[in-house]
């Protein structure tokens, strides 16, 4: 869930906001809080060692006949945003990788693209716009999209085997790039502080904190194995261990792969071409192979594209089931297919919004998906675990966090500072998301006659 594309659609973004080896700063700023935020994982992953997560975690440190209804209620209300939006980033990353398959059809893409502005807003450094586009690789990604959701009509046993099939495709790209980056590396061209890069950037903190939010981006899912934690063999310590390993590994990993890049193709260069419409790996292979192996290099980074849409609609369609399941969010979210077996209510809607979310901009989509979960699911897990150490002391602790309270705070001061930095449109949508869970979580529980309104006489009896 990690390895994914995310790392090579982002970098040309990331330069857009700081300019040559600055960038660099927020693969390490954002592993940083990875790392002091792994860390609040693993104490809850051990402690807590059952599936679902931060669903599980918010349930049971905020209490579950009381305000862990309402914050559990909410982490799935935010998800069905979030994830979508997630899975529509790996679309929107497919269709940009495909109009690089050929030259003449990156031409006709851009002939045939209808964009338009749905609103404008500065954020202190410069003009932002959000934009909604129609173009040939749009249509590409809708068909595709309903593709995947076909092939996740099957039994679940018999789709293994084809997430495991676009995996190796991802690992066979990194090894490529890693390899190719090592022989041809430029020190010069890596570290080229030319430019606008001559000097300290004028708004460093601000761009630092979205070139931090686009590496957070290509880093989530460090934690996922907190998902299936009663799958897993003396979770105590193997929790922590798969949570800080991985994000140790991604973090030298997404270093190592943006040096080996930018090694050869100069950041100049890519800031002088849209960053929205760049194709990094195809650019760095043409120049080092020529155009034979750009094209097999995009055909490699639409075929990991697929693999991470087809693993997160897998996964993510499940979430909401669960909950609902468990009477913990609406009861339509947990039927089942009558012959199937597998949860496709959940599946199509979770299907249909990332359909929608498709059609906008890979780095406002990514603005989005960040700012709808810091809240709820970081920023929360980071009280939840404190109020776990205060009302439940004695509860076995199989991992416990290093040096703490220290990385909570760091956490939270990390966590915040992305969240401020992610544009004030960003903002209101994460506060009116959290908002309108709020009062639809009142109305159904007055349905429900469940916390906080009083039980019926026979439920209580």
């Amino acid at each position: 869930m990690i390895v994914g594309a995310g790392v090579f659609v982002i970098i040309p973004l990331m330069l857009k906001e700081l300019p040559g080896p600055y960038a660099l700063l927020g693969w390490v700023a954002a592993g940083g809080l990875m790392l002091v935020d792994g860390m609040i994982w693993s104490e809850l992953g051990a402690t807590l060692p059952g599936s679902g997560g931060s669903y599980l975690y918010l349930l049971e440190c905020y209490g579950r006949d009381r305000w862990g209804r309402l914050m559990a209620f909410l982490f799935i209300w935010q998800f069905l945003i979030s994830g979508p939006l997630e899975i529509a980033s790996g679309i929107i990353a497919l269709e940009q990788f495909s109009t690089t398959v050929h030259p003449s059809f990156h031409e006709f893409n851009k002939q045939a693209t209808i964009e338009a502005a749905v609103g404008t807003w500065n954020d202190g450094e410069k003009v932002r716009t959000l934009t909604v586009s129609f173009s040939p690789t749009r249509v590409l990604g809708a068909v595709i999209l309903v593709g995947l959701l076909f092939l996740l009509y099957r039994r679940i046993a018999t789709l293994g085997k084809w997430t495991m099939v676009f995996w190796l495709g991802v690992l066979g790209i990194i090894a490529w790039i890693l390899l190719e980056g090592a022989k041809n590396f430029q020190s010069t061209v890596a570290f080229d502080f030319s430019g606008t890069a001559a000097s300290w950037p004028e708004h460093f903190w601000i761009g630092l904190g979205k070139v931090m939010l686009l590496a957070m981006y290509s880093y989530l899912g460090y934690y996922n194995i907190c998902y299936i934690g009663d799958e897993v063999r003396d979770p105590g310590r193997t929790i922590p261990r798969s949570i800080l390993l991985s994000a140790l590994l991604v973090l030298l990993m997404f270093i190592g792969l943006h040096l080996a890049m930018l090694g050869v193709v100069s950041w100049t260069e890519v800031i002088k071409s849209d960053p929205d419409d760049y194709n990094l790996p195809a650019v760095f292979m043409d120049k080092l192979h020529g155009q034979w192996a750009a094209t097999l290099m995009s055909l490699l980074l639409v075929w990991s594209c697929l693999g991470s849409a087809f693993a997160g609609l897998l996964g993510y369609s499940r979430i909401p089931y669960g909950a609902a399941k468990q009477g913990h969010f609406f009861a339509a979210l947990g039927k089942v297919h009558p012959v199937l077996r597998i949860p496709h209510v959940s599946l199509l809607l979770v299907g249909g919004m990332t359909l929608f979310w498709s059609f906008f901009d890979l780095a406002n989509v990514i603005n989005a998906l960040l700012t709808t979960r810091i809240l709820e699911q970081f920023v929360g897990q980071i009280f939840g675990v404190m109020l776990l150490r205060r009302y439940q002391p004695n509860r076995p602790r199989p991992y416990k966090i290093w040096l703490y309270p220290l990385p909570c705070g760091l956490a939270l001061a990390g966590w915040l500072y992305m969240y401020a930095s992610a544009g004030w449109p960003f903002i209101l949508l994460g506060l009116g998301t959290l908002g309108l869970g709020g009062v639809v979580f009142l109305i159904w529980s007055l349905r429900a006659q469940s916390w906080p309104f009083p039980l019926r006489e026979s439920q209580s009896n």
